[in-house]
């Protein structure tokens, strides 16, 4: 299978991404599959996938959660070494293209105080629902990388 078609199985063509690199066959290996199920679990364990209720939690806390995924990410890389190469490209992707400007802004914003404004803070989980939305799909292309049942709507309360 090539990556443009991974890629557009889990709706995830809006990625920029140069044609050579999608004309690629992909094909994880055994360090691809680890990979992506250590960063799995983390993903389905934080507030990048699970949902943060409007009467709970705390935004800079949600923030650095999300920030935290940049070393955990580099960490699973570097522990798995240069064979889980499939794993590094979708990885590098999605951390620059869609988890960085979400934290670069907020960071910038929370610096100045944003998240002691009750406006700035539901614009933020406004924001952190559509990242979530993304992370959420990201989850489910790493258990397939892994070869896992995926437990990413496990408990969503809309599963009946």
């Amino acid at each position: 299978m090539k990556w443009s078609k991974w890629l557009e199985n889990w709706d995830m063509t809006s990625l920029k991404i140069k044609t050579p690199f999608l004309d690629m066959e992909w094909k994880p290996q055994d360090e691809d599959k680890t990979a992506a199920w250590e960063l799995y679990v983390e993903l389905l364990t934080r507030i990048t996938t699970q949902s943060l209720s409007k009467d709970h939690g705390d935004e800079e806390t949600a923030l650095n959660s999300i920030f935290a995924i940049f070393s955990i990410t580099r960490d699973v890389m570097k522990n798995n070494g240069r064979n889980c190469v499939e794993f590094t490209k979708i990885a590098i992707i999605v951390l620059n293209q869609v988890v960085r400007p979400f934290t670069a802004k907020w960071h910038n914003l929370s610096l100045k105080n944003a998240f002691e404004d009750p406006i700035k803070c539901r614009e933020f989980r406004v924001e952190l629902d559509e990242l979530q939305k993304t992370l959420r799909i990201y989850s489910k292309m790493l258990a397939d990388m892994a070869g896992v049942e995926d437990l990413t709507e496990i408990d969503n309360d809309e599963i009946q």
